[in-house]
């Protein structure tokens, strides 16, 4: 995106759905001159159009005079057929899993190399954790991003492998250990995390699977955050597993899977 450069005869909607497209996993956060410069947008008019960007609410301006992604556009994105069924079909199963085992439940999407929060379950007692609806966090420090990672496809992984930065001191930045680790995840068929994103945080995650004609495809990963001092993590993975099931078996029946 970097380096784009401007088109003559471009209508506004061009250049503002331009400026929207300078954002990215790579780059959450842009101030006005870092926009101006990856769409190849004069300064003046990148500034009137995030103005009306920011008014509308697809934008959100930060105290450090950075822009970020609006609430509203995620807003409109949950209204997409797929991340809509996704939802209203996983809810159910996340409330029962919740009501089970009383700590945060969570469901995650491969968005590029991030792993994007759709829908999550919490409680007065759940350990505090980072990820909220919307939240994008790093495939490789997150037990639901490790899942995800591990059933993406190879060019995705080694370009995470490539780029691994710390989280917290326990995050895995290492690429030969996570690429056993993503092998073991596809062994076991789950993945395990301890303080990795956040200190006094683990997590456990397994995929949502639909059964298609030439196998099942990880469409998503349902996770769970609890104390890292809480021993029976892996005794947790039946309950988890059987709610995935349960998920991929009603996808399987949505049209807007097939």
């Amino acid at each position: 995106m970097a380096g784009r450069s401007a088109t003559p005869g471009r209508s506004v909607t061009s250049r503002a759905l331009g400026i929207l497209d300078a954002f990215g996993s790579d780059a959450p956060r842009l101030s006005l001159s870092d926009i101006a410069e990856r769409t190849g947008t004069p300064l003046t008019t990148a500034h009137r159009l995030l103005g009306e960007l920011t008014e509308w609410g697809a934008l959100a301006r930060r105290a450090d005079g950075r822009y970020e992604i609006g609430r509203k556009l995620w807003d409109l994105g949950l209204l997409a057929s797929v991340q809509l069924g996704l939802r209203q079909v996983a809810a159910p199963f996340l409330l029962d899993l919740h009501t089970t085992i009383r700590d945060t439940v969570h469901l995650a999407v491969r968005e590029g190399r991030s792993a994007l929060y759709v829908e999550r379950v919490s409680g007065r007692e759940s350990v505090p954790i980072v990820s909220q609806v919307g939240t994008r966090l790093p495939l490789h420090a997150t037990g639901v991003g490790k899942v995800l990672l591990a059933a993406a496809p190879a060019d995705v992984v080694e370009a995470v492998l490539r780029d691994l930065r710390p989280v917290t001191r326990h995050t895995v930045v290492d690429p030969a250990r996570l690429t056993r680790e993503l092998a073991e995840i596809r062994r076991r068929g789950y993945a395990r995390t301890v303080e990795e994103m956040s200190p006094g945080a683990a997590s456990i995650a397994v995929p949502v699977q639909v059964e298609r004609p030439g196998g099942a495809l990880a469409v998503a990963a349902l996770g769970i955050v609890v104390p890292p001092h809480r021993r029976d993590l892996a005794r947790l993975v039946p309950a988890l597993e059987m709610a995935a099931r349960g998920i991929g078996r009603e996808l399987a029946r949505s049209p807007e899977f097939h």
